[in-house]
C-alpha cells in the first residue's frame, strides 16, 4: 500500500468510499455531497489536499485536509474500504495527513465526528488529538465530538 496525492482521476474513488461509510453508519448530508460532489472546488482549488490509500491500483482509502480561515487544515471524509479495515490503512493515512500539515505550516488540525465511531476516536487519541468545544454550530447533524491537534 502506498499513500498519494489526490487527482482528478480518484474523484469517482473518493466520493464512492465516503458514500459507502457515511450511508452505513448515517445518512448522506448536503455538505457531504457538496464536498463529494466537487472535490477539487471544495478541497484542493483552495489550498487543500486529498491523500488516497492505494494497493494495487485500487484505491482503499481517503483523508482530506481542508483549510481552514485560521491556518489549520480540518480532518475531512476519512474513509476506508470495509475489506481493508483493521489493517492499519486508517493509521497510515492519519500520519501522512499530519506529516503534510506540518510540511505547509499548518498549526492544528481539527476535525469533526461521532461518539459512536469508537475506532476512528481511539486513532484520533492515539495521533495526540483532544477533545474541544465547538466554537460554532456543526454543519453535521451527525457530529457530536470535536477535536484538534496543535501542531
Amino acid at each position: 500500500m502506498e499513500i498519494v496525492d489526490f487527482h482528478e482521476g480518484f474523484a469517482p474513488a473518493f466520493k464512492a468510499l465516503n458514500v459507502a461509510w457515511i450511508s452505513h453508519y448515517f445518512a448522506l448530508e448536503p455538505k457531504d455531497l457538496e464536498v463529494l460532489d466537487d472535490p477539487v472546488g471544495k478541497v484542493t482549488g483552495p489550498g487543500g489536499h486529498i491523500l488516497m490509500a492505494v494497493e494495487d491500483a485500487e484505491a482503499i482509502g481517503c483523508v482530506a485536509l481542508m483549510v481552514m480561515q485560521d491556518g489549520g487544515f480540518e480532518v475531512a471524509k476519512m474513509a476506508v474500504i470495509e475489506a481493508h479495515k483493521g489493517r492499519g490503512v486508517g493509521r497510515e493515512l492519519m500520519a501522512a495527513c499530519i506529516e503534510r500539515a506540518r510540511q505547509v505550516g499548518a498549526r492544528r488540525l481539527y476535525l469533526e465526528t461521532n461518539s459512536g465511531l469508537a475506532p476512528a476516536l481511539g486513532l484520533y487519541r492515539r495521533f495526540g488529538f483532544q477533545q474541544v468545544e465547538p466554537t460554532e454550530p456543526s454543519p453535521y447533524a451527525r457530529a457530536d465530538v470535536m477535536m484538534e491537534l496543535r501542531l
